[in-house]
């Protein structure tokens, strides 16, 4: 029974998928191939110079932190002598 009303379920989801698409179809905006493409490649983009800043900036710091570290250590050694 259980089944049956699933697939019940399904049929009557498609056909309201159906006919929403049939009274929607005039009013769509199309958008061509090339744009959408264009959009997605420029995300992409986007995307990857944003994540490069990132690192670059992360790991310049870290450079800097790991730098200070060791000046500091040296520091303490000579004060021991």
């Amino acid at each position: 029974m259980t089944h049956q009303a699933f697939l019940l379920y399904l049929f009557l989801s498609f056909l309201a998928m159906i006919s929403a698409e049939e009274t929607e179809r005039g009013s769509c905006y199309r958008i061509a191939t090339g744009a959408l493409a264009g959009v997605v490649i420029g995300d992409i983009t986007l995307t990857i110079l944003i994540v490069s800043a990132t690192y670059y900036c992360a790991s310049k710091r870290r450079i800097k932190k790991e730098k200070a570290d060791k000046v500091y250590m040296n520091v303490r050694a000579n004060c021991k002598n």
